[in-house]
């Protein structure tokens, strides 16, 4: 019986390794064409009305997401967490008004800084085909590190800290 345990842990342990190399990949052969530039925006209008300035002698971190992206739901508290430390800008790709984007971050208790990006200008410039997309610039806004799809808490703190 124990030799049973031990083997499907270690099949368990051998597949989420492997799980974890290949969304690496797939994330990397994502983020090619992404507009790999400095970020040359230095403010965002947000879903209050207010301006959000871009500090620049920080790192910030640059979120494309959608409403009606499932995978964006689940990593929506990822991103939500990290904005308590660190510069954090999101945007949300056609997800409609202002009001629906509203009801959306209210419904799922979210209070990240957003942008309606309502006819997908913003993530056109950037060269965003899928979502979540997560692009962390460094205090220079030169880009450091890309991911195309969900992240981690960890994964978002660690990239942060090491584009300081």
């Amino acid at each position: 019986m124990r030799n049973h345990i031990k083997k499907y842990l270690k099949e368990a342990l051998i597949f989420i390794v492997l799980l974890a190399i290949v969304l690496n990949v797939v994330s990397y052969y994502r983020s090619i064409n992404l507009n790999k530039d400095k970020l040359n925006i230095q403010s965002f209008e947000l879903l209050d009305n207010t301006t959000y300035k871009v500090k620049n002698d920080k790192p910030i971190l640059v979120h494309f997401w959608a409403t009606w992206c499932p995978i964006c739901k689940f990593e929506s508290p990822n991103v939500d967490t990290i904005s308590k430390d660190y510069e954090v800008i999101t945007i949300a790709v056609q997800s409609g008004s202002k009001k629906e984007i509203q009801n959306y971050l209210d419904e799922h208790k979210l209070t990240f800084n957003v942008v309606n990006d309502k006819d997908g200008f913003l993530s056109k410039k950037f060269n965003i085909q899928v979502f979540p997309t997560t692009l962390i610039y460094d205090k220079e806004k030169t880009l450091k590190f890309s991911e195309v799809g969900y992240t981690t808490t960890d994964g978002l703190y660690s990239r942060m800290m090491l584009s300081k």
